[in-house]
């Protein structure tokens, strides 16, 4: 059995996390496809958008402690090496898409797998998803991005408690922090209308929009500006930009090439 489900339909590339026997925690082989494959539908000029989900109960619950890379059981072992080499790149790899990726959160959400969760640029979740930590459970810290994306949401107090007694936060709580997009039981079919909606949109705007909202959460006011000139200045002499305006005056619908 796969341990990932790839689908393309309406230009929309759908990824399963497909190893529901294990709550879809991710072994160092799963990580490295599950790259592989993002990586491939951004470069894919057929895909618009990317929908990542999982099968079962679980959407991920982060590190397969039964992978032999991180078990330390008859050595010691390099739990960074691990990150720099298998978790941050995945992050990475959702972060630096030029494609918009949704996360559709069908399941429990544990340890990294929370990381992977929070990189997709819109997250719809089902009800009640428990969102758990459990780093300090087994002698740890948060990472992959963790640290930064929760201590900004909830500050430090809040984020502290959370990741220390691994007290469950709900689907609910991170959409009242802004985490969420949308919480419902229809939240697979949400995800689908977005990524169709995505589809629709001028590609170089929506990369351009995505990196320079990210380029502005590490940046002062002045600086963010500068790039957003830079960014509008490069978008100006776009295909897309002029079929967008001569669409909007012929009052039909654009057709974008990503040019």
């Amino acid at each position: 059995m796969p341990d990932l489900l790839i689908e393309k339909e309406n230009g929309t590339c759908t990824i399963k996390l497909n190893r529901p026997q294990v709550y879809n925690a991710l072994n160092r082989e799963t990580k490295l496809a599950l790259i592989t494959e993002i990586r491939k539908a951004s470069r894919d000029e057929s895909i618009g958008s990317i929908v990542l989900t999982g099968e079962g109960k679980a959407f991920s619950t982060g590190q397969d402690l039964n992978d032999r890379t991180v078990s330390g059981a008859d050595a010691p072992v390099d739990l960074g090496y691990t990150l720099e080499t298998e978790w941050n790149p995945l992050v990475n790899a959702i972060r630096e898409s030029g494609k918009i990726v949704i996360g559709a959160i069908n399941g429990v959400v544990a340890g990294a797998g929370i990381s992977v969760a929070l990189a997709c640029d819109f997250i719809y979740a089902a009800p009640g998803i428990k969102f758990v930590s459990g780093f300090s459970n087994i002698g740890l810290c948060p990472d992959a991005g963790s640290s930064f994306i929760f201590s900004r949401a909830f500050g430090y107090q809040k984020a502290l408690e959370f990741f220390l007694t691994n007290k469950p936060l709900l689907s609910e709580d991170l959409e009242k922090a802004g985490l969420i997009n949308y919480v419902g039981d229809d939240f697979l079919e949400k995800s689908n209308e977005m990524a169709q909606k995505i589809n629709a949109m001028a590609p170089l705007s929506i990369t351009n929009i995505k990196k320079n909202l990210q380029f502005s959460l590490d940046q002062d006011f002045k600086e963010s500006m500068r790039r957003e000139t830079s960014t509008q200045r490069f978008l100006g002499n776009s295909h897309d930009y002029k079929e967008g305006l001569k669409a909007f005056f012929e009052k039909r619908k654009p057709e974008f090439k990503g040019q």
